[in-house]
């Protein structure tokens, strides 16, 4: 076949999620596998989020509510806004895409760093917009780089903060400066994913700025802490006329039915929210002190994952650390981003890497 294949889609890199674990056990002869790749909370999903979803199973050939009425209300009580400023997505994925698909046409650009969530790129070359990277400073966002990236055709700019696979964030002094500098065409979007896990008293309070009725769009899901990750469910929050624009590009039923059951009782669950915090903050602990200890120097990180330099060939790493059963994500270069699990899985993981340095040299 001859295909006429637009050149922004034929040279995009599909995202690669990883084989289901049980077929990497069946391809590799291994068993127990433990899977410390994609930042899922591994304990679970909330009880309360389990329970709810039993209730809801029995209603499976109805519609969806199409505008996640009550999951929308109880977010927007939640962050104090007006329900209409948010919206709810197929995860947060679904939102990038959407705010590309009603900001940025044709040629368009949007300013990201060079070292973030991939979706940013994939969202707007995909949309035939021109992806804009700005290179980390010390792993970190340049907001005044970034700031200064900014042209006339420049339509979003993307900070994900804590970012992902660093682990970084940039403060509230650094984001208030960055702001001043954002001209009015320019929407913001903060992508908070990991926003539950921080716990840098620094850490910027991004939803000001849509209160102040500024072009910000600030991200958040259920798929990280929350332990939904499976049912797919993130939302935006931002003005009202950003979200006006936004769905009127959303396609009817783009949230399932036991995505907002789910999500709407996991909201509630405060207790699970705060055991998913306490054990990432001693495991974090565990992990960066035995990581030292090899010599690694792990970034320090305010999510819910390490990445780390492995001093080596980080694919060679990242396939014999698969042999032993251990799954981390194998970014670029020599970076390995792993996520902070529970003890036994740790344990697992720092044993296996422990004897696969000591056999590399």
């Amino acid at each position: 076949m001859s295909l006429k294949v637009h050149k922004n889609i034929a040279s995009l890199v599909p995202y690669s999620p990883g084989k289901p674990l049980d077929e990497l056990e069946r391809e590799l002869g291994i068993s127990n596998a433990v899977k410390l790749a994609s930042n899922e909370n591994s304990l679970g999903p909330s009880p309360k989020a389990q329970a709810e979803l039993a209730k809801h199973i029995g209603q499976l050939n109805v519609y969806p509510d199409g505008g996640a009425h009550y999951l929308r209300r109880a977010l927007a009580e939640r962050w104090k806004v007006d329900p209409a400023q948010i919206v709810v997505g197929n995860g947060s994925d679904e939102v990038i895409s959407l705010l590309v698909k009603a900001f940025v046409a044709p040629g368009e650009e949007a300013v990201m760093a060079d070292d973030t969530f991939v979706m940013y790129k994939l969202a707007v070359q995909g949309g035939h917009g021109v992806p804009v990277k700005v290179p980390l400073k010390d792993w970190r966002h340049d907001l005044p780089s970034m700031a200064g990236a900014i042209t006339d055709q420049t339509r979003l700019v993307f900070v994900c903060n804590p970012n992902n696979p660093t682990g970084t964030m940039v403060s509230q002094a650094e984001v208030d400066v960055f702001m001043k500098a954002v001209p009015d065409h320019v929407i913001v979007v903060f992508d908070e994913a990991y926003y539950e896990y921080v716990r840098s008293t620094e850490y910027p309070e991004s939803l000001q700025y849509v209160k102040q009725n500024r072009p910000v769009v600030v991200l958040r899901t259920f798929s990280k802490i929350y332990g939904l990750a499976g049912l797919r469910v993130g939302y935006g929050i931002s003005t009202l006329e950003i979200m006006d624009y936004v769905n009127r590009v959303r396609p009817p039923f783009n949230s399932n039915s036991l995505a907002q059951a789910a999500a709407l009782a996991a909201l509630d669950d405060e207790e699970h929210v705060a055991k998913s915090r306490a054990m990432n903050m001693t495991e974090m602990g565990v992990l960066e002190k035995e990581l030292n200890y090899l010599g690694l120097s792990p970034i320090p990180s305010q999510a819910n994952f390490i990445y780390f330099d492995t001093n080596r060939d980080g694919r060679q790493v990242f396939e014999a650390l698969l042999r032993k059963g251990v799954i981390v994500r194998h970014i670029k270069g020599s970076m390995i981003r792993v996520t902070v699990g529970q003890a036994f899985e740790n344990q697992r993981f720092l044993e296996a890497l422990q004897d696969v340095l000591t056999h590399s040299g």
